[in-house]
């Protein structure tokens, strides 16, 4: 009560009627408190530093008071301010000012939508004046079929192997559509190289270039992933003004508001909802809603801006749809035509399943080791040429494209097919001049089905094929045409069975086939990419909601059949592609299978204990190739102490048998070099350090391993050193620099320039040595005999764990943690790996491989598990699995006695056959290892 009381008081808390108030805001108390505290803190270990140098001191005054008293003079008269001192702190204060008036966020945001706008108008800026110029030398060439054929062809083939070619040489992985690989890095998964400035410069050229060319390729795809890259450059401007934009947890946020403004931007969304919903459908699996504010709010910004761009160039009048379209709002269409809306849907969920279906077949034939792809292989140019010209030879106007539409690029195709007009009641030849591009599709001969049924088909395969080519290159737009396409041959047929309109109310209304085609749109797409969010998409584009009904019924049947069929396009090509990726688990099917961690888990795993040595760490790290390795207590107790980065420990290796070190220890132990000081005497101290007043602490230790130095060059130059003597326990200076976390590297750039100076050519003026005037310089004069021997001697010690910095709170799993406990868990921390312990014992690992193993059966202790609305996907292999298992122990899945003892038995002797294995791998010579199964290398 007395606590109570006097926490009352503390906070002010009084007691009303209803119910008690604060008379002070809980958060200016909060701020109070830990003034306070931090104040207290301060005293309190400035007190102990204190106590510290005094203890230090007595000891020193025994042993060299000459070079102590040195020190200190020096250290006093060398104070000296720092050049721009006051510039400095001016622009530190201005920087503190903005961040607080304005906030991080919203200037990261603001310079992310800017930046994509300009960067998409500019591609469509350059784009549109490549189709311009494609169309004007056709044009000029009028008259000249085999000239205008030759320029038909070659231009585009010239643009496409040159985004081919320059892809390849500045950043291959701007190759594609970079939706996949975004999709694998939101999951956890490290790609190296897919968010660097290279690619983004080779994915903007790469794409204007394909986009120019007229070919059948899309933008959204790649301009997401540019998106992406930018916010990930941006993040690292950013940490400028922030360290919040160094935070690791904090990056996968920012790929998620650089996909919403790639989408929001590349259709120029006013809204910029559509945008937001996209990318949350595509590339995440849990979304964290306090990113969608900053996702709405920089998709909107950089959709105005690009909006306002293009009327500045007057290439509209105001900020319209980009696809307008004018249906009639008061009646758009009767409850009759209800049914032949949920057929475009059914039929476009089939076709989209086929599309992603030839899709992949394309890719895996281009992969067979035959002599063709062996030749295509080698000559990566001719695949890509080749393509560009079939596809431009059967799009030729004069030929085969006058029976579908030929002539028409991307944009024409979508604005025509939108168009109010019902071509089947349009028989006059030539067509009317107010039909503008739309009369194309008319042909003397030709049925107007005949040359939309030509249109569709041909440019089916033809999308399909062209998304496989070595180019930045998306799929949304072509199959947003070729849906646009089906629409409207459905409403040309409606239109052609109901000549006279429907009635209804005494008034005769009229099919609109443009209706069909927004609708057929939205349902291709959403079959495609398995999303609903391009209703809201088409939405915005047309800039009418007249047909949302009939548009979200055919999304939904769409999307029904095309998941029970195939899975999206983009988790096609991940597969295609064997990234890293956790496939979805179905929730309608979790009760029938019984799976825990420990099913599926490896047992054999890789560690390291408190008491291992240099040489354990060696073996550690040449037979795997593991990005973290755990540590433990010891080998008997198996306790999980946390978790060692890789990059840690072979630092640590590589200085504890770095020449440097040997050739000092040789030099400290040969007679001649005066007095026997230990290495983990000296003391390296920064005077820049020591002028700002930081409360930075001196580490006595070995330096960490600098670059072998030329043979010509001095082993050492230690005149940039201040060098102090003491006799207390020397304390280990912290791993290289090179892996020192963001904010780690900025706090130790004096530490890090002193080193610098350490070993360079030319000595600093403002560091100076007080030991002696001139060093002893030391040489390497073993022998290679006693280099190996010295080697062997430095490999059977111990390793000091002091000096390597610890994940105490790696992410941990229990044994009998379920298949579905465990698949949320990743997916909604983007875990990459996590240790399974039992009562605080490592007793094994699980990663994504394990995960993705379990979910599509390829283990014995895995089941396959149907995604979403699959009801009907591997019917045959279902039956399959309920025939009685086979008697082979090689049986892939066996669920009829999947939990049985059989089961158990099979899979102890499993383990004690890789436990074998692994045995008399490591008795041989170490080989280059394969990945480790829950290593997460990039491909």
């Amino acid at each position: 009560m007395a606590a109570d009381a006097s926490q009352r008081k503390a906070l002010r808390y009084q007691q009303t009627l209803l119910y008690g108030e604060y008379r002070e805001q809980l958060g200016n108390f909060a701020r109070r408190e830990a003034a306070r505290l931090l104040t207290e803190r301060q005293w309190r270990r400035q007190a102990g530093e204190a106590a510290a140098a005094a203890r230090k001191g007595h000891g020193r005054r025994h042993h060299h008071p000459v070079t102590l008293d040195s020190h200190h003079s020096h250290g006093s008269s060398s104070k000296k301010s720092r050049p721009y001192s006051k510039c400095r702190d001016c622009l530190a204060r201005v920087r503190r000012s903005i961040v607080t008036k304005m906030g991080e966020d919203w200037i990261f945001l603001v310079l992310l939508g800017l930046t994509m706008a300009l960067v998409s108008w500019s591609m469509d800026y350059a784009s549109a004046k490549s189709l311009q110029a494609y169309k004007w030398i056709y044009g000029e060439l009028k008259g000249n079929v085999p000239s205008q054929y030759l320029a038909w062809v070659f231009y585009p083939m010239i643009l496409v192997m040159f985004a081919s070619f320059f892809c390849h040489l500045i950043s291959p992985q701007a190759i594609g559509s970079g939706i996949p690989e975004l999709k694998t890095i939101l999951r956890g998964v490290v790609l190296k190289e897919y968010l660097t400035l290279k690619a983004f410069i080779a994915k903007v050229i790469g794409l204007t270039a394909s986009l120019g060319s007229g070919m059948p390729v899309g933008k959204e795809g790649p301009f997401v992933h540019i998106a992406s890259i930018c916010a990930a450059v941006l993040s690292r401007f950013m940490s400028i003004f922030s360290g919040a934009y160094e935070n690791p947890y904090g990056y996968t946020d920012i790929l998620t508001v650089g996909c919403a403004v790639g989408v929001g931007c590349c259709f120029g969304t006013p809204l910029g909802a559509p945008g937001v919903l996209f990318s949350i459908e595509v590339t995440s699996t849990y979304f964290a809603v306090r990113n969608y504010w900053r996702g709405y709010f920089a998709a909107t910004f950089s959709a105005f801006i690009f909006r306002v761009l293009s009327v500045w160039n007057k290439d509209a009048v105001t900020i319209t749809a980009l696809f307008k379209t004018n249906f009639r709002m008061e009646f758009p269409f009767d409850l009759q035509e209800l049914p032949a809306f949920a057929i475009i849907g059914i039929f476009c969920g089939f076709l989209g399943a086929f599309f992603v279906y030839l899709n992949r077949q394309v890719v895996l034939f281009m992969r067979r080791p035959t002599a063709l792809t062996r030749f295509l292989t080698k000559h990566r140019f001719i695949y890509p040429g080749a393509v560009t010209l079939i596809i431009a030879t059967f799009t030729f106007p004069p030929g085969f494209g006058q029976f579908m539409a030929g002539e028409l690029m991307p944009r024409e195709c979508i604005n025509s097919l939108f168009d109010n007009f019902t071509w089947t009641k349009i028989s006059q030849y030539p067509p009317p001049p107010g039909l503008g591009r739309s009369a194309v599709w008319l042909h003397p001969h030709v049925s107007v089905f005949v040359i939309l049924v030509l249109f569709f088909v041909m440019k089916f395969w033809m999308s399909a094929v062209s998304t496989t080519m070595p180019i930045p290159s998306g799929a949304f737009m072509p199959v947003f045409i070729l849906g646009a396409a089906f629409g409207r041959l459905v409403g040309e047929i409606m239109a052609t069975l109901f000549p006279n309109g429907i009635l209804f109310d005494g008034i005769v209304y009229r099919i609109l086939p443009g209706g069909y085609a927004v609708i057929g749109a939205a349902a291709m797409t959403g079959a495609v990419t398995h999303t609903v969010s391009t209703a809201v998409i088409c939405f915005e584009l047309t800039g009418q909601i007249s047909h949302i009904l009939p548009m979200m019924v055919a999304v939904i049947l769409a999307n029904m059949v095309a998941q029970g069929l195939q899975p999206s396009l983009y988790d096609s090509i991940i597969q295609v592609k064997k990234l890293p990726y956790l496939p979805e688990l179905a929730l309608g099917h979790i009760s029938k299978y019984n799976i825990f961690v420990e099913d599926i888990m490896v047992r054999k795993v890789k560690f390291l204990s408190s008491h291992s040595t240099y040489r354990e760490l060696n073996h550690l790290l040449e037979s795997t190739t593991l990005k973290t390795i755990p540590l433990v207590d010891s080998k008997e107790s198996m306790i999980l102490l946390g978790s060692i980065e890789r990059t840690e420990l072979q630092a640590l290796l590589d200085w504890w048998l770095s020449p440097e070190r040997r050739v000092f220890e040789a030099g400290q132990s040969s007679p001649g070099q005066g007095s026997k000081v230990s290495w983990e005497s000296f003391t390296f101290v920064d005077e820049e350090e020591k002028e700002e007043g930081a409360d930075k602490e001196e580490c006595n230790g070995p330096v960490p391993a600098p670059k072998p130095p030329e043979p010509s060059t001095n082993h050492t130059d230690s005149g940039n050193l201040i060098i102090s003597l003491h006799v207390r326990n020397p304390c280990y200076c912290p791993p290289p620099p090179n892996l020192l976390m963001p904010s780690d590297t900025r706090k130790l750039q004096s530490v890090r320039r002193t080193l610098q100076r350490l070993f360079s050519s030319s000595s600093s003026s403002g560091q100076t040595e007080i030991q002696e005037t001139t060093p002893p310089q030391l040489t390497d004069t073993m022998t290679p005999e006693e280099i190996k021997v010295w080697d062997e001697e430095q490999l059977d010690k111990p390793i000091d764990m002091e000096q390597i910095r610890v994940d105490p709170s790696p992410f941990q799993l229990v044994e009998r943690t379920s298949l579905h406990k465990t698949h949320t868990l990743f997916s909604l921390l983007g875990l990459s790996h996590a240790y399974v312990t039992s009562i605080g014992k490592l007793v094994g690992v699980v990663a994504l491989k394990e995960l993705q193993k379990a979910i599509e059966g390829s283990t014995r202790s895995g089941v396959r598990l149907r995604p979403p609305l699959a009801s009907f996907r591997d019917a045959s292999r279902k039956a399959k699995k309920h025939q009685p298992p086979s008697s082979t122990p090689s049986s892939p899945t066996r669920e009829t006695d999947l939990w049985g003892e059989g089961s158990r038995k099979e899979g102890e002797r499993g383990r004690r056959k890789r436990q074998t294995r692994i045995l008399r791998m490591q008795s041989r010579p170490l080989p280059p290892s394969l990945p480790h199964p829950h290593s997460l290398s990039s491909p």
